[in-house]
């Protein structure tokens, strides 16, 4: 039997396997995307947004994380996927708190620490507005964004494109209440202009230092919480000269703390994780 743990970053759930306990297994199950779809399916599996590996290095506090989405592909990295991971390693006792942890992803290596109560504040690099690097067909206009104008519900929207080590769209709207998540994310989500479609996210101003934003994950559909996507919005606005460089970003599932000082550095996300459950499932005997 396999030990997984279920957590859960402001409502956005993972399957956390450590790869140390059963390595050839888990490599398998890397490579098997039907499989992960079954074990993520919220009827006929566990029930996951997606699927975390821990795996462990020869370093101290030096780990690496590969993350998969319900849809079984492969994701560059997660910001609720890496605060899961890191809440685990440190009920685990696999870190302490106040220590700088490494986590390499194949958006790059990634610093993390946890505070005393328990809040993961996460390294999350610098916005890339480059749009070979997004990637995105995108050009630049004002404010060094990759923008274009799209219709959409017979209205015409701005929308941005960003980097966080995976791919983001960003359209402002003023009401939430309206946006038709499911249809307009699934278009947006593979608009011709994003070659390895894209996380999109709909935000609403509620004032400089605070943003509403509805979430729909590349090969995840609508999500209670993005941490990469919060980020996104935060730099985007920022640019925009329509919120600060540091706002609390509200997500379905809840709230995170965006810090970005300038467009030159790295930005920060801070917020929780929890454990759900822990369990066991044979790996073995899925087909």
């Amino acid at each position: 039997m396999d030990i997984f743990s279920k957590y859960q970053g402001l409502g956005n759930d993972f399957i956390v396997f450590d790869v140390q306990e059963n390595k050839s297994t888990h490599l398998s199950l890397m490579a098997n995307p039907q499989l992960i779809r079954q074990i993520c399916h919220r009827r006929f599996g566990i029930g996951a947004d997606g699927i975390v590996f821990a795996i462990s290095t020869e370093k101290e506090d030096h780990f690496i994380m590969k993350i998969f989405n319900s849809d079984g592909s492969e994701a560059e990295m997660c910001g609720n996927g890496i605060r899961c991971m890191i809440q685990f390693l440190f009920q685990n006792k696999r870190i302490n708190h106040d220590k700088l942890i490494s986590i390499d992803t194949l958006a790059g290596n990634i610093k993390a620490s946890v505070d005393s109560q328990a809040l993961i504040t996460v390294d999350m690099g610098t916005p890339n507005f480059n749009p070979d690097n997004i990637p995105t067909t995108l050009k630049k206009g004002e404010f060094g964004l990759p923008t274009a104008v799209i219709e959409l519900n017979e209205q015409s929207h701005d929308i941005y494109a960003v980097g966080m080590g995976n791919p983001h769209l960003v359209l402002y709207t003023s009401d939430l209440n309206n946006v038709e998540l499911n249809s307009w994310g699934s278009l947006l989500e593979k608009h011709s202009a994003f070659p390895s479609n894209t996380n999109v996210h709909f935000v609403n101003i509620v004032s400089n230092e605070y943003l509403e934003v509805l979430v729909w994950e590349r090969g995840c559909g609508p999500t209670l919480a993005c941490g990469t996507g919060a980020c996104a919005c935060l730099a985007v606005t920022h640019l925009l000269g329509l919120c600060k460089s540091q706002a609390s970003v509200k997500l379905p599932g809840g709230v995170l703390d965006i810090s970005w000082k300038s467009k030159d550095s790295n930005i920060f996300m801070k917020g929780p994780a929890e454990l759900v459950y822990i369990g066991q499932i044979e790996l073995n005997r899925l087909k």
